[in-house]
């Protein structure tokens, strides 16, 4: 997971070396976030446009940890799950667009979190999958966006193998076939959310405000 998350940190790096002139403070990109300061978040199910049908479950069970890891409280995602099937809520879209004063008063929480998984593309032979996700953090106060980001990452899961004969790329292939669909969902959450403004519980909560935010929409390719 460390070496994952260094691949990350470099390219991402390198992606914000080339697009300096262009990025902006945290303060002037986020300010919502800033004027709202919130505390506890929730976590919706994702939205999933892609052909994968289990990457909802991959992104829910995994969006956690980046948000809390930067100063949040963030409930439980499984009891957040069945207190939503419960309530006849589990379908996101019904609220993406809508007041969501209702659902922060029930939780309890500031921030609506919402994901839309807008592609998940597996090329067996080529031994690349290429997700594309787009992660909407929306006030409970005033159904504003506090934070948006669009994502696509492209993983290579393939082994360098020489001279790539038949026999290697037929193990590559079946390498991409069996690979962990979770621990890619981690790296794109932690690519993806790496920039979101500390909250009360992070040390530097206030103090980030001229930090280089990423450009809005990013690209990253890494390699398992």
């Amino acid at each position: 997971m460390k070496k994952i998350s260094l691949s990350i940190a470099l390219i991402i790096s390198s992606l914000l070396l080339l697009n300096s002139c262009a990025s902006l403070p945290k303060q002037q990109a986020f300010p919502k976030m800033y004027e709202e300061n919130p505390l506890v978040f929730l976590i919706m199910p994702p939205i999933n446009n892609s052909s994968q049908v289990d990457a909802k479950d991959y992104f829910y069970t995994t969006m956690c940890v980046p948000i809390a890891e930067a100063g949040y409280y963030v409930l439980p995602p499984m009891a957040t799950l069945s207190a939503l099937q419960n309530e006849s809520a589990y379908d996101s879209e019904r609220f993406i667009d809508g007041d969501l004063k209702k659902l922060g008063n029930y939780f309890g929480a500031d921030v609506a979190v919402f994901t839309i998984i807008k592609a998940w593309d597996k090329q067996v032979i080529g031994s690349t999958i290429c997700i594309e996700i787009e992660y909407i953090f929306k006030s409970t106060k005033t159904n504003e966006i506090l934070y948006n980001r669009d994502a696509t990452i492209r993983c290579n899961t393939s082994s360098s193998y020489g001279n790539r004969g038949l026999l290697d790329v037929l193990i590559s292939a079946i390498k991409t076939a069996v690979i962990d669909y979770v621990s890619i969902a981690v790296m794109c959450n932690e690519s993806a959310l790496d920039d979101i403004p500390y909250g009360k519980y992070h040390p530097s909560h206030g103090l980030d405000k001229e930090e280089s935010a990423n450009p809005k929409k990013i690209s990253i390719s890494v390699s398992k």
